[in-house]
């Protein structure tokens, strides 16, 4: 069985659960199981599978301790929205019950979750703005949204229509 994303964070980089995930995200993309990059900081390591369109971030479970494999558990869950010229409309369902597709955008979002606790970007010229950004604690999620609808003065007027780019998934945070 598949495990749902969610529970693969608190997991060691050679657990089964991201084995099997990841076998699983092969089964439907269009690309091969590949050794990830390894992006190694002070303070924490990335696997990124960028054909995938996912990474993932460990961090040490004990924080006196060196960024051996062993003691690394998985943080946070980045997973990126770079479809090609011709996207399919292939959806994931999650265990908060949300479908997600290449075309999802802020109002689906916002539809299925509630208004977002924390949300930010899109001010200033679109030229040098970032884009709009929910987070939905409770749900352990936050979004990234791109396109010319995500940035500029009237960014949150138009960001219903803005297409999500990336999708961080963390531990829930209780209120």
């Amino acid at each position: 069985m598949v495990p749902g994303i969610q529970t693969l964070l608190g997991a060691n980089p050679s657990a089964d659960s991201i084995t099997v995930f990841l076998k699983d995200l092969v089964q439907h993309s269009n690309t091969s199981l590949t050794v990830p990059d390894v992006k190694s900081y002070s303070d924490a390591v990335y696997f990124n599978y960028y054909p995938l369109g996912i990474s993932f971030l460990f961090i040490p479970q004990n924080w006196l301790e060196d960024l051996q494999v062993d003691s690394l558990v998985l943080d946070s869950i980045n997973i990126y929205n770079a479809p090609k010229h011709k996207a399919t409309t292939t959806k994931t369902t999650t265990s908060i019950s949300i479908e997600i597709s290449l075309t999802s955008n802020g109002k689906d979002f916002v539809s299925c979750l509630g208004e977002p606790d924390r949300k930010g970007g899109g001010a200033g010229p679109s030229s040098g703005s970032i884009g709009i950004w929910c987070e939905w604690l409770k749900h352990g999620i936050m979004v990234e949204f791109g396109g010319d609808e995500a940035r500029g003065p009237q960014a949150w007027e138009r960001g219903k229509d803005a297409i999500w780019r990336v999708i961080t998934v963390f531990p829930p945070k209780q209120e």
